[in-house]
């Protein structure tokens, strides 16, 4: 671990309450010299994958010995599990409801733990705010240099969701639009290697757009998409070459 170790933030807080302040001042009391850093405070308010989008787009880009905290949580408060996922590079500590999904998928050598311990939460616990309580502890001790072993037991049957897949029908590439950000930039299932050239069918402006791959599933179009347009849902668009 780093002398100075970074705790990034992904949540769906926003900036209009104390929430995020709070979580930030917690990890601080435990690990001082953390350098915390924000991801977004912006996801959608209880979409599990616009989180998990959110954190699969960022986390490979920060040093070796990162720590995550990932809270989009829309199970507060029930017995969903809290748990820490471990890979070669980093920590996420997160609930267990799928929003490390898009992680799970992108790496080959991975443990995750159930958080078990209460000694490293605050107590009395509130039902609604665990990240000031549960998560932020977790990753404030984590980055102030507790084995991750000390937290509890490794599980394999931790909630995920697949991610759907480009597909060929009848000769032509389908894929899927899983969000349009705020600069108008497509984020799709389709790689750079299947995904060149497309026709961008938006179904509430019913005609056609040629975009071109910008990047890896990430497309950028004109004119923009309305953001009040988006919707989280898997099938809200399709893509056809």
């Amino acid at each position: 671990m780093a002398h100075q170790p970074i705790v990034t933030l992904t949540t769906d807080f926003g900036w209009n309450d104390h929430y995020v302040g709070t979580v930030k001042g917690v990890i601080l009391s435990i690990a001082p010299n953390a350098t915390i850093v924000d991801i977004s405070h912006a996801v959608q308010s209880f979409d599990i994958l616009d989180g998990a989008l959110m954190i699969a787009q960022a986390y490979s880009y920060f040093p070796a010995g990162t720590i995550h905290l990932v809270v989009v949580d829309p199970g507060v408060g029930t017995t969903r599990r809290p748990i820490i996922a471990s890979t070669d590079r980093h920590h996420f500590v997160a609930p267990d409801n799928g929003v490390l999904s898009l992680v799970y998928s992108r790496e080959e050598r991975l443990h995750v733990r159930h958080v078990t311990s209460e000694h490293y939460s605050l107590q009395p616990m509130s039902s609604t705010f665990h990240a000031r309580d549960l998560f932020g502890p977790i990753a404030a001790y984590l980055a102030k240099g507790v084995d991750s072993e000390k937290f509890g037991e490794e599980i394999t049957d931790f909630t995920r969701f697949n991610a759907p897949k480009p597909k060929t029908v009848e000769g032509k590439l389908k894929g899927v639009v899983l969000k349009v950000d705020r600069f108008g930039n497509v984020i799709t299932n389709c790689v750079r290697r299947t995904c060149r050239r497309f026709l961008v069918r938006i179904p509430y402006r019913s005609r056609s757009m040629l975009a071109s791959a910008r990047s890896q599933a990430c497309i950028r179009f004109t004119p923009r998409v309305k953001r009040e347009k988006y919707s989280p849902s898997w099938a809200a668009w399709d893509i056809w070459s």
